[in-house]
């Protein structure tokens, strides 16, 4: 058998193995134990279980608590709470969102954050909104831009 005849077989086995993992893995219902056990976290983390996490697809709801958990709840990351609270709000006041903008607030507070700080976080946001307009709206060169600020 010829190396590129061979190549090709195993490409195509490859992609067909590929193929077949990922309907399994899209097809894989979850597991009733895991939606139980990240509901009992949930519980226990926030002190009950709010109702729009119910209305969440009980598929997606232990990887999505995963996510929340590791990245925004956990003060083992590289951004303090406080920070991430004031990111999280400065992107939401532009989406806009009014549960998050809500949310966002309480635990930049919660965080340790002052007025000061919130509302320098939304100018911000609403700063970088404003000359992203600019030089998107004006096509600015973007090569031009990144040697005229320091770039290469």
């Amino acid at each position: 058998m010829s190396v590129i005849r061979m190549h090709s077989c195993l490409r195509s086995a490859s992609l067909a193995a590929a193929s077949i993992l990922a309907a399994v893995l899209v097809s894989a219902p979850a597991h009733a134990d895991d939606y139980d056990a990240t509901l009992k976290d949930i519980q226990s983390t926030m002190g009950g279980v709010p109702s729009f996490v119910k209305q969440f697809p009980k598929a997606g709801l232990p990887g999505a608590w995963a996510e929340v958990k590791a990245i925004e709840l956990s003060d083992k990351t590289a951004l303090t709470p406080k920070e991430k609270s004031l990111i999280s709000l400065a992107v939401a006041a532009q989406i806009p969102c009014s549960y998050c903008i809500w949310s966002d607030t309480e635990n930049a507070k919660h965080a340790g954050a002052t007025d000061e700080e919130i509302q320098e976080a939304v100018a911000m946001a609403a700063l970088t909104r404003h000359w992203s307009t600019i030089f998107n709206g004006m096509q600015v060169d973007f090569d031009q831009f990144k040697k005229e600020m320091g770039g290469e």
